[in-house]
């Protein structure tokens, strides 16, 4: 199974509890739940699918309901879906907390997800792809393996750094193309990769100007660095030069698997405009923007054609 965007990461079965506000500690709130298909790959992956590029996402899962709910996702809407099951371990799970005006918080789960091994992936689905992309929810072993094997043929890799893992090591980069830290994890990235920055925070990376944090960037070490700043908009870092791209206002419904929708906007966006760095951000910022008016991660991505018209002025939304 092959295709031009492969998404390695992992399934999680989101448990949704919608409340009026989430609680402070020790409090109890009464909500409502609604599940939903997630993950950070499998998110990404739905999002480049849905935006009009074919997608082969892989991961692994339990022998469970929920694994069968990912099959059923990926069979309902066409997206290309290799499971590796691992007996004895549950798929994926998160609690997801939103509040009235879509803010979220989420404790997440990995089970089967964190238990993908190299020996489970398709060498030749690696090398026959045009991008493939990653994220901390699988293990540094496995993304070193995936990347490894992409550089070696030429295929253009994304690097998705959330969350932050403690067993991350500057190595990790040495054949990712392009890294898509949002602020925090960002911050996090400077204070452990840029001598002289140990007490940098998300805060101050927010008070800097552009010049200023495409700067930091180029102090990554890695040819693209896009930092994702919410409703601010994103920095796109090239050793050319920086963008700023700002974001688009929107009536936000819900915030869950914005950062994904970005991500795999931005995968396909690669592969619509021929690798074209600034043209594809500018493209995950529009599919992000939409998945932030509908309730879910999987099931809030847009179709491509819902983006084109976003991107032709009939949407609702303005450029901030």
């Amino acid at each position: 199974m092959k295709a031009p965007i492969l998404v390695v990461g992992t399934y999680v079965q989101d448990l949704a509890f919608r409340c009026d506000r989430i609680p402070t500690l020790g409090e109890s709130v009464l909500g409502t739940l609604a599940p939903a298909a997630g993950g950070k790959g499998f998110n990404q992956a739905v999002a480049a699918h849905r935006a009009g590029v074919p997608t082969l996402f892989v991961g692994a899962v339990g022998c469970d309901a929920f694994a069968d709910n990912a099959r059923a996702f990926g069979r309902a809407i066409g997206l290309r879906v290799q499971l590796v099951e691992k007996p004895g371990h549950a798929t994926a799970a998160a609690a997801v907390l939103l509040d009235r005006i879509g803010q979220n918080q989420i404790v997440v789960a990995l089970g089967a997800g964190a238990r993908l091994r190299p020996a489970d992936l398709d060498a030749a689905a690696i090398r026959a792809a045009r991008v493939v992309m990653c994220q901390h929810e699988t293990s540094p072993a496995v993304n070193a393996h995936v990347f490894r094997l992409a550089h070696q043929a030429g295929v253009t890799t994304v690097l998705n750094p959330a969350p932050m893992r403690a067993d991350f090591t500057a190595a990790m980069l040495a054949h990712v193309d392009v890294l898509t830290p949002n602020e925090t994890e960002f911050a996090a990235l400077v204070r452990r990769l840029v001598p002289g920055q140990r007490h940098f925070t998300a805060a101050k990376l927010l008070a800097l100007a552009p010049a200023a944090l495409h700067a930091l960037c180029r102090r990554l070490g890695v040819p693209v660095v896009i930092v994702t700043l919410g409703a601010r908009g994103t920095l796109v870092s090239q050793a050319a030069g920086h963008t700023f791209i700002r974001a688009y206002r929107v009536r936000v419904v819900d915030t869950t698997g914005a950062g994904d929708a970005f991500n795999g906007g931005f995968a396909a966006g690669l592969v619509k405009f021929n690798g074209d760095v600034v043209a594809a951000a500018r493209f995950g910022n529009a599919v992000a923007a939409l998945s932030v008016m509908r309730p879910g991660a999987a099931p809030a991505m847009p179709t491509a054609r819902e983006i084109a018209r976003f991107l032709q002025g009939k949407g609702k939304a303005q450029p901030s």
